[in-house]
């Protein structure tokens, strides 16, 4: 997700004061974490006044409860046209990580991330993570092959793409990429029957 994809990145000069709170915020948790981005941090990215940023975000929860919403909406889309330049098929997914981890902005998956700060003390951020990586093992699903257990085999996709993710953010995306690209090729509902 480049600067051209993330419209997080774009110029925000001509956005609500809601929206650039919410992009500043949005790009500063994502790349710096969410409990080390303060408020008034964003306050000040945000070219906004603190009366103005309570009043569209009550709280910094609220904020956060904002951010994953906003990431979903822009990481989903990306990452089923990113399939889609790539096969759309299972195959496709390890160039697509392999385009997300090159992105210079990469920085883990921003809700597996949001769990790990955030999870034990906002049920809110769980549920969003729940959403999310159901919609992505939907997506998943629709690329395997019908004469499988589809939704077992989405869920073990899922899981790799989890932990290739973890991986790369660990500084060792080809590692990450190898050992996914292993397990896709290992699939039994990828291999040609007879």
């Amino acid at each position: 997700m480049d600067r051209h994809s993330n419209p997080a990145l774009m110029d925000q000069t001509k956005l609500s004061a809601r929206e650039r709170i919410l992009r500043t915020a949005h790009v500063l948790f994502y790349r710096e974490g969410i409990r080390s981005t303060g408020v008034d941090r964003i306050i000040a990215e945000a070219g906004v006044t603190k009366v103005t940023f309570y009043r569209h975000y009550p709280s910094k929860n609220d904020l956060i409860v904002a951010f994953l919403d906003y990431r979903h909406r822009i990481w989903m889309p990306w990452f089923q046209d990113a399939l889609q330049r790539h096969g759309n098929n299972l195959l496709a997914i390890a160039p697509v990580l392999q385009e997300w981890f090159a992105d210079p902005s990469f920085r883990g998956c921003a809700f597996i991330n949001a769990l790990g700060e955030m999870g034990g003390s906002m049920p809110e951020v769980v549920h969003r993570v729940n959403q999310h990586k159901a919609e992505l093992r939907k997506v998943i699903e629709g690329l395997l092959p019908e004469n499988c257990d589809r939704e077992d085999w989405a869920s073990a996709v899922a899981m790799a793409i989890d932990g290739a993710v973890v991986r790369a953010e660990w500084g060792e995306p080809t590692e990450a990429l190898h050992g996914f690209n292993q397990l896709i090729e290992g699939v039994y509902c990828l291999k040609p029957q007879t």
